[in-house]
């Protein structure tokens, strides 16, 4: 798969969020139409509805990870436990990379210290989604 991380970084620029820039880059590759997935992520933006929580460039590689692996079973669902995992590779790897996850402190609103700004965040998170979810390294 060619990398699709300046696709994101186009994304953001023209006015989506972080878990939207994220998540609609790749919901082609699993079946999800752009706006569903555009419209789904719309609040997880600013750490979730602006309120400086998870960064939400992570909150949309996370989403890709449930549209990716879930078995969307829902009379006996199964896949949360994989999911999670899938899930937790990305957020840990984001965390080595940056220090962080909120928003708040990669944005260094207590420090004044900017960890990783908005678009380095895409980027990582894209990095990770291609290499955790669609085995690029």
């Amino acid at each position: 798969m060619e990398s699709r991380i300046d696709q994101a970084t186009k994304r953001h620029h023209s006015g989506y969020n972080c878990a939207q820039a994220v998540a609609c880059t790749y919901c082609d590759l699993l079946g999800m139409d752009e706006e569903t997935v555009f419209r789904l992520a719309e609040g997880y933006g600013g750490g979730m509805g602006c309120m400086e929580g998870t960064c939400g460039a992570i909150t949309g590689a996370c989403m890709l990870a449930g549209m990716k692996n879930s078995t969307g079973n829902l009379d006996f669902p199964d896949s949360a436990g994989s999911t999670y995992r899938l899930s937790r590779q990305i957020v840990e790897k984001f965390r080595e990379r940056n220090g962080a996850t909120r928003c708040r402190d990669l944005k260094g609103v207590d420090t004044g210290v900017v960890l990783r700004p908005c678009a380095d965040c895409i980027t990582d998170a894209c990095e990770f989604v291609e290499q955790v979810l669609f085995g690029e390294d």
